[in-house]
C-alpha cells in the first residue's frame, strides 16, 4: 500500500511539475518584447508590400506600360545618321553614241569618281499604319489587363493569408482550452487521488483520472506541434522572413462583431474580378479584329534625307570638297494580295471571340454557384455558432454540479469524465464554429 501511494504521488507530483513548466515557458515567450505581434489586418498589409507574387504582378503594370511605351514610339519620328564609304578598283563602264558618227559603234568610256564618302542623315515619319493604329488603341487595355491581374492577385492573398491566419489563431485558442482540460484534470487526479487515500473511492476512479489526463496532455502536445507548420505557411503567405519570429493575436469579441454579414444582397457579378478581366479580354479581342481590318488601309510614311556627298580620284583628298544634297518624299504601301492571310485572320479573331462568348456563360454559372455555396455555408455556421455557445454555457454549469456531486459522493468520476468531455468539446466545437464562420464570411465578400 505504501508503494502504491508513493507512486500515485510521483506521479500526480510529476504532472503538476509539467503543466507548471508549460505555463512558465509559455509566459516567457509572451514576455519577449523583440518579437513582433500582427493582427490580420497588419498580416494583409505586410503581405501585399512583401509577397513576391504581388510585388511581380504589380511590376506587370509597369512593363505593360513600357510596352505600349515601344509599340507608340513608331508615331515619333525615326532619325538615323548612316556614312557610306566606296572605293572603285574600277569604274563603272558606259555607252554612248559617237556624235561624230551616229550610226557608227557605241563609244566605251568610265564614269564616276574612284573614290566617295556620303554621309546621311534620314528622319521618317509615319502617318498611317495598322500596326501603330492598334497600338494607340489597345493601349489603356494592356495597362488595365495588368492591372487587374495586380488586383486578382491580391484579392487571393487577401483570402488565403486571413485563412492561414485563422488557422493559426483557431489552433492557439484550442491550445489555451486544451491547457484549461489539463488543468482542470489534473485538480480532478488532485481530489481523486485525496479521496482515494482516504478511503473514500477505489483505485478505478484514480486511473480513470489518469487516463483522462494523458488523453488531454497527448491532445496539448500534438496541437503544440502544429504551431511552427501553421507559422511557416503564414509567413510564406506574407513574404515574411522564414528565419524571424511574429506571434499573432485577435480579438474574439472583436470578431464576433465583424462577421456579421447582409444575406439580403443582391450578387453583383460586374464587381468580381474574374468577370472585369474576361471583359478586358473580350475588348482586346475586338481591337484584334479591327486591327485585322485596318491591314487592308494602306501605310502612309514621309521620309528626308539630307546628304554631304565627299568625291575625289584621290583618297588623300577625298575630304577636300564636299557636294551635299538633300530631298523629300512620301512612302505608300497598298497590299494588294496577301495570300487570304487578312480575311482568314479575321474570321480566326471573330472565333475566338465566341470562345470568350462561351467562356462568360461559364463564368457567371460558376461565379452564382461559389455565391450560393457560401452564402448557404455563412448561414449553417451561424446558426451553428449561436448553438454551439449555449452549449458551452450550459455544460460549464454541468460540469460544476457533477463535480460538486462527485465530491459529496453523490455521483461516480465517469460523471465527472463525461460532464467534462462535454465540457471540452463544447468549448472546442464553439471556436470550431467561430472560426467556421468566419472563413466562409471571407469567400462570401470576395465572391458578392
Amino acid at each position: 500500500m505504501v508503494k502504491i501511494v508513493c507512486s500515485v504521488r510521483k506521479n500526480v507530483l510529476s504532472v503538476i511539475a509539467i503543466i507548471v513548466s508549460c505555463t512558465v515557458v509559455t509566459s516567457a515567450q509572451n514576455k519577449n518584447d523583440s518579437v513582433k505581434t500582427f493582427n490580420l489586418d497588419q498580416c494583409i498589409t505586410y503581405a501585399l508590400q512583401h509577397q513576391p507574387a504581388v510585388m511581380e504582378t504589380a511590376l506587370g503594370v509597369s512593363i505593360a506600360k513600357k510596352n505600349n511605351a515601344i509599340n507608340l514610339s513608331s508615331w515619333l519620328p525615326q532619325v538615323n545618321l548612316n556614312g557610306n564609304l566606296t572605293h572603285y578598283y574600277t569604274l563603272p563602264t558606259t555607252l554612248s553614241f559617237n556624235p561624230f558618227n551616229p550610226e557608227g559603234a557605241l563609244i566605251q568610256g568610265h564614269a564616276g569618281i574612284a573614290n566617295t564618302f556620303i554621309p546621311q542623315i534620314s528622319a521618317t515619319e509615319t502617318i498611317l499604319s495598322p500596326d501603330v493604329v492598334y497600338a494607340a488603341k489597345s493601349a489603356h487595355l494592356y495597362v488595365q489587363q495588368a492591372q487587374q491581374a495586380n488586383d486578382s492577385s491580391k484579392i487571393n492573398l487577401v483570402a488565403t493569408v486571413s485563412r492561414a491566419f485563422y488557422d493559426l489563431l483557431l489552433t492557439l485558442e484550442q491550445i489555451t482550452v486544451l491547457k484549461e482540460d489539463t488543468t482542470r484534470l489534473a485538480k480532478n487526479l488532485r481530489d481523486t487521488y485525496h479521496q482515494y487515500i482516504g478511503g473514500v473511492v477505489d483505485k478505478t476512479d484514480y486511473k480513470e483520472a489518469t487516463i483522462s489526463l494523458n488523453n488531454s496532455k497527448a491532445q496539448l502536445k500534438q496541437m503544440n506541434e502544429s504551431i511552427a507548420p501553421q507559422y511557416s505557411v503564414l509567413k510564406q503567405l506574407m513574404g515574411f522572413p522564414p528565419d524571424k519570429e511574429f506571434n499573432v493575436n485577435f480579438d474574439t469579441v472583436q470578431m464576433l462583431q465583424q462577421i456579421s454579414v447582409d444575406t439580403t444582397q443582391q450578387l453583383q457579378i460586374e464587381n468580381r474580378i474574374e468577370y472585369q478581366q474576361l471583359e478586358t479580354a473580350r475588348q482586346l479581342q475586338q481591337q484584334a479584329i479591327k486591327y485585322y481590318k485596318y491591314q487592308f488601309m494602306p501605310s502612309l510614311s514621309a521620309f528626308y534625307n539630307y546628304n554631304y556627298e565627299y568625291e575625289s580620284s584621290s583618297f588623300s583628298n577625298l575630304f577636300v570638297n564636299a557636294y551635299p544634297y538633300s530631298y523629300i518624299g512620301a512612302t505608300v504601301s497598298f497590299p494588294l494580295f496577301t495570300g487570304l492571310r487578312r480575311i482568314e485572320s479575321i474570321q480566326r479573331a471573330k472565333m475566338q471571340g465566341q470562345q470568350l462568348d462561351w467562356a462568360e456563360l461559364s463564368l457567371k454559372s460558376t461565379i452564382y454557384s461559389q455565391y450560393t455555396a457560401a452564402l448557404a455555408n455563412y448561414k449553417s455556421n451561424l446558426y451553428d455558432l449561436t448553438l454551439m455557445k449555449e452549449n458551452v454555457t450550459m455544460a460549464k454549469d454541468v460540469y460544476g454540479v457533477v463535480s460538486l456531486q462527485y465530491k459529496q459522493g453523490v455521483v461516480a468520476y465517469l460523471n465527472v469524465i463525461a460532464a467534462e468531455s462535454n465540457l471540452m468539446s463544447s468549448e472546442i466545437s464553439y471556436l470550431n464554429a467561430l472560426f467556421q464562420v468566419s472563413c466562409p464570411e471571407i469567400g462570401l465578400h470576395k465572391k458578392v
